[in-house]
């Protein structure tokens, strides 16, 4: 039997409302010795009924409180569940736990509510992760691929693909039970056939973890460009506030300022760098090499120039750095005389690409929104209903089932001994089995809900 636990669910800080949770065997009988009601908590009746009443210690109340009870398995975690919503103040909160404590429960530990929902059979190890894909969401696609995991959108296309693997292994553990020459023949291009489909399903689910990333993580978007050219003003611009410091002097951005831009159903993390120049300046030598890394690391780069002034050196470092990668210029001071042409710059990227803007205008971000938009909202990143990895775990194992199930259509191209293609089969089965818990450790298990809040 595993203790009744408990813990506060809702943030410590001032709140309209808080609740704390407990769940365990003994959850209702503790919660319904401690609140004070017209209707008896640990009622069958009363399941899943929200009661008014006082939460009390040895006859002092702590507050004016609502109960209710999950008797199991009809819970979050398939255990006895008890769920107080009172005043969301951190002193009442520590109170009414301290109160659960003292009555017999344990304090919870990180994810430990979602744990025993899994371990109990409510969900998988999939579903347990979007719950906190969903917590830390940062955008609408974020939350709303977070929910379709939740609602067993991957689960059940591993589940489909794990079950191909076994139609395999079943021709195979035929052939071996009743070996004969015909069945030998006949199984080979059969097998051939059914794991090739396979492998260009399980291809196209990794290729949705490109998709995957920027739905959960956000656009990471960098910009770059020489001192004074206005990338901070365009960072403002972006955020609809004066975030960052502009001034004429240059080198005032020495390190890498990350925010969070909502846009639309996408998140940009977009970081603000040094200005890309030649300095005998350490610090900013250091912030500059800063900047040219993540370039690398970026999946959308803002290039500023100032088009009232030649292009020089430091800006052809620049364009070349980021040659190849998804970028998007941005000509800043249109307002002023240009000392170039815009088609310097658009015989190196896409004419629609290059953007003629002024940062002293109050719209000056409108068509960059509009071009970031198409680039990563009308197209595959856009959130379907189809089953996205967005988990790095999920796409370790798949990787690995890929593998598997390569080396396995390799051999039987070879005509190995079916019994050797059995091997990598299992193992491709087994690694499919990691991502949804079928095949799971208490290693990993810890890794995985120690990144969850606790009351979760």
């Amino acid at each position: 039997m595993q203790e009744t636990i408990a813990a506060i669910s809702t943030s410590r800080s001032p709140g309209g409302i808080g609740i704390v949770r407990l769940s365990g065997e003994d959850a209702i009988k503790i919660a319904s010795s401690l609140f004070r009601s017209k209707e008896n908590l640990a009622d069958p009746s009363n399941d899943r009924k929200l009661l008014y009443g006082h939460f009390e210690k040895k006859g002092e109340t702590i507050d004016e409180v609502l109960a209710v009870a999950f008797h199991e398995p009809n819970s979050y975690t398939r255990e006895n569940m008890v769920e107080i919503q009172c005043h969301g103040g951190p002193v009442v909160l520590d109170r009414i736990l301290e109160a659960f404590l003292s009555s017999g429960a344990e304090p919870a530990e990180p994810g430990e509510f979602t744990r025993r929902a899994f371990l109990n059979g409510r969900m998988d190890l999939t579903q347990a992760e979007a719950v906190m894909d969903i917590i830390d969401a940062q955008s609408i696609e974020a939350q709303k691929q977070g929910m379709n995991q939740l609602e067993g959108s991957l689960s059940l296309v591993v589940e489909e693909y794990r079950q191909k693997i076994v139609e395999m292994l079943s021709l195979i553990v035929a052939n071996i039970d009743f070996p004969t020459d015909e069945v030998d023949d006949a199984n080979y291009p059969l097998l051939l056939k059914q794991g090739t489909e396979l492998l260009e399903r399980l291809e196209r689910l990794r290729e949705s973890s490109k998709r995957g990333k920027i739905i959960r993580d956000g656009i990471k978007t960098v910009i770059v460009g020489k001192p004074n050219v206005g990338k901070s003003s365009l960072l403002n611009r972006l955020l609809r506030e004066n975030r960052v410091i502009v001034t004429d002097v240059p080198g005032t951005t020495r390190d890498i300022i990350e925010e969070f831009v909502r846009l639309d159903g996408a998140t940009l993390r977009i970081q603000d760098t040094a200005g890309i120049r030649e300095t005998d300046d350490i610090v900013e030598k250091i912030g500059i090499e800063k900047a040219l890394e993540s370039i690398d690391e970026a999946d959308l780069v803002l290039a500023v120039f100032d088009q009232s002034q030649p292009l020089i050196e430091d800006d052809y470092k620049i364009i070349e750095k980021i040659q190849g990668k998804q970028s998007i210029v941005l000509l800043n001071k249109e307002d002023l005389p240009k000392a170039f042409e815009e088609k310097e710059l658009e015989e190196k990227f896409p004419k629609n690409r290059v953007l003629s803007v002024s940062m002293l205008e109050e719209d000056a971000t409108t068509v960059l929104e509009d071009e970031i938009k198409k680039m990563f909202l009308s197209g595959d990143i856009k959130q379907t209903q189809d089953a996205v990895l967005t988990n790095m775990r999920h796409k370790i194992h798949l990787d690995k089932a890929i593998s598997s199930l390569e080396s396995a259509i390799d051999e039987l191209n070879m005509g190995t001994p079916l019994d050797c293609v059995e091997v990598d089969l299992n193992d491709s089965y087994t690694q499919l089995g990691y991502i949804t818990g079928m095949t799971v450790d208490d290693e990993i298990l810890d890794a995985i809900f120690s990144k969850f809040c606790i009351g979760k």
